[in-house]
């Protein structure tokens, strides 16, 4: 077995509450690594096509990755897998903290639930034990409650738990997984799953180390990235700011998605801006395990709008799902709102932009106060929104419409209120506007999960010379490019970068703190790997492994019956941005047509239908996968 790995995968079968230790192959290891990759192993190996995604036979998967537990800058993520409840398609979510890191030194890669209790239970891990434990007295209860009785009850204040929350519990199917209160695996319904298992929590607890292969190149590694981190674009901006120094930037820039995506710019950016946030409200800057960066804003608000720094504070993206695109400017109602979704377990992006799309159809005549119980849900409304996010989490009245998703929710309102419904795949639109970054609207289109934000690096990183295009240079990416281009040179620029973003779910690296953005460069990512592992890699095999996880993706959303005709966007985003000004930005269907096409020849995929050829899977070694086309 190579460093940096246990060796052991936990299976957990919770019908009939048994626990067993599995050892892959080295080969298994080197081909797939870990996080997105090895848990699309595993699901496309076992599991049949057709599962109800809230039923017993869909396998949750939590998996950690080659450098987790090993103390280096931004390499704490983890993935959570199985099939979405919310979209049908693969549902993946990754998240810092401190809970992967954690999984790894108490002797597990990973772990694969399958089976459904018949009662509440919640999973502790400690130094290579398992156990299922009753969690009766946990149903129910806000997250921050069940946190602290595990720990109260297991008698160590320094186990990590990871958990589902009441919205997962009531089967939200946009419900999240929160470890520590504050680190999200946000999208795609994976709490839901957890609740559909009564999968309470996961508590694990470690004191071994990861062996690596040659410690003192790791030591260098470390310094190195370190000492790159405050040079680099974003590493300082982040340790200062964090991601809510995005607001501005997409304010001035024209595309801050506001009032359900109908227009580019918010009168109350400075109000919910980061800036104003680091001035008015903040605690403490916090991070991740072993990371210097800091990314992380902990806020205290007092009075009607209280929030508490154990449950964080607002990223970007909840500032302008709860604010802008509901065009809410108190930002203590917004902290207020964040600590609502993660008390509860609910995904920020989708409650905001499903929220949103109540509120533009209240403004439209659709709905009225006797639809949304009493609730005057018009655009601005803090306190609407605020109440609304209590009655999806407990599926309550209209809550339990907007509870669904918008795409089942505007199925069930009816009245042409599906063309204000924000989503892709059903997965709702995350608050970035591909008109001005018409890669990120590509990366929508085609992403596997949905309208995700995080599939490949932003065209604005590439729009002059600097660090983050000198970055992309091994790639051959040498020329800077126009965000609003739709061009081949994009499609290009798209799929080398989408690689990245890939192989980076797999091997765990946080976006922010590597290539484009900041300190690993891509061969300081090989590197990395290399030293951990001992294996002579390089970063021809890295990029294969991110192609590999895209298309592996892509594969098990074919046998779920997804085709080309699911990679599109919403009609609203080919309406233009500031019609008729100096700064319009709009995207033309027909060359948005052939970017796609031009996508699936890059991916080698048949260009009319996106199915990836048998001649490309057996390229990647998933020749295993030919037979379930």
């Amino acid at each position: 077995m190579p460093h940096g790995y246990n060796g052991k995968i936990l299976r957990v079968d919770l019908s009939n509450k048994t626990t067993t230790v599995e050892t892959p192959s080295e080969t298994v290891y080197r081909r797939y690594m870990g996080g997105s990759a090895l848990s699309l192993y595993f699901l496309l190996k076992e599991q049949k096509a057709g599962v109800d995604p809230l039923g017993p036979d869909n396998k949750l998967v939590f998996m950690s990755n080659v450098t987790s537990g090993v103390p280096m800058p931004g390499l704490t993520r983890y993935t959570i897998a199985a099939r979405s409840p919310l979209t049908g398609a693969f549902g993946e979510a990754e998240a810092g903290g401190f809970w992967g890191p954690e999984l790894k030194l108490s002797g597990f890669d990973g772990i694969i639930i399958e089976g459904c209790s018949p009662d509440p239970v919640y999973l502790w891990i400690k130094d290579g034990e398992a156990e299922i434990r009753d969690a009766a007295n946990l149903w129910g209860k806000d997250t921050g409650e069940v946190q602290q009785l595990i720990r109260d009850e297991l008698g160590d204040k320094r186990i990590r738990v990871a958990q589902c929350g009441q919205a997962g519990e009531n089967l939200v199917p946009y419900a999240c997984v929160v470890n520590e209160l504050k680190h999200v695996n946000g999208r795609t319904g994976m709490g839901a799953v957890m609740g559909s298992k009564n999968l309470r929590a996961i508590a694990v607890r470690g004191t071994g180390e990861v062996s690596v292969a040659d410690p003192e190149k790791m030591k260098e590694i470390r310094k190195e990235a370190v000492d790159r981190i405050p040079k680099s674009p974003l590493g300082y901006t982040l340790k200062k700011i964090g991601t809510p120094v995005f607001v501005m930037g997409l304010q001035n820039s024209g595309i801050l998605p506001t009032k359900n995506f109908q227009v580019g710019r918010f009168d109350g950016a400075e109000a919910i801006s980061g800036e104003n946030l680091e001035e008015t409200l903040l605690e403490a800057p916090k991070g991740c395990y072993a990371c210097p960066i800091m990314c992380k804003r902990t806020v205290r608000v007092e009075g009607k709008y209280g929030a508490t720094p154990e449950y964080g504070g607002p990223e970007y993206e909840t500032l302008a799902s709860l604010g802008s695109v509901c065009c809410i400017d108190n930002l203590e109602a917004i902290c207020h709102g964040n600590e609502l979704c993660n008390r509860w377990g609910l995904d920020t992006i989708s409650t905001g932009v499903s929220i949103a799309f109540a509120m533009e159809c209240m403004e439209r005549g659709i709905l009225t106060e006797n639809d949304t119980d009493k609730i005057d849900l018009r655009f601005g409304n803090a306190d609407g929104m605020l109440e609304m996010i209590r009655k999806i989490a407990f599926r309550e009245g209209f809550g339990d419409i907007l509870a669904d998703g918008v795409k089942r929710a505007s199925q069930k309102i009816g009245k042409g209120s599906e063309e204000w419904a924000m989503h892709i795949k059903g997965l709702e639109m995350a608050l970035h506007d591909p008109r001005g970054k018409t890669g990120v609207g590509l990366g929508f289109a085609v992403s596997p999960t949905g309208a995700d934000h995080i599939e490949a690096p932003h065209d604005t990183s590439f729009a002059a010379e600097g660090v983050m295009l000198d970055a992309m240079k091994p790639l051959g990416l040498t020329e800077p490019m126009s965000p609003t281009d739709l061009g081949p040179k994009k499609v290009c620029q798209f799929a080398h970068t989408q690689q990245i973003f890939s192989f980076n779910n797999s091997l765990g690296i946080c976006n922010f703190s590597a290539v484009p953005y900041s300190a690993y460069t891509l061969p300081l990512i090989v590197d990395t790997v290399a030293a951990v592992t001992g294996w002579d890699t390089s970063l021809y095999e890295i990029m294969e492994l991110g192609e590999r996880a895209i298309t592996m993706a892509r594969m098990f959303n074919v046998r779920e019956g997804l085709s080309n005709k699911d990679d599109y966007l919403p009609d609203r985003l080919f309406e233009p941005l500031d019609e008729g000004t100096e700064e319009e930005k709009q995207i033309n269907k027909k060359e948005f047509a052939e970017a796609l096409r031009l996508y699936y020849e890059a991916m080698g995929w048949d260009s009319k239908t996106g199915v990836p050829t048998d001649g490309r899977l057996a390229y990647l070694g998933l020749e295993w996968l030919i037979s379930q086309k």
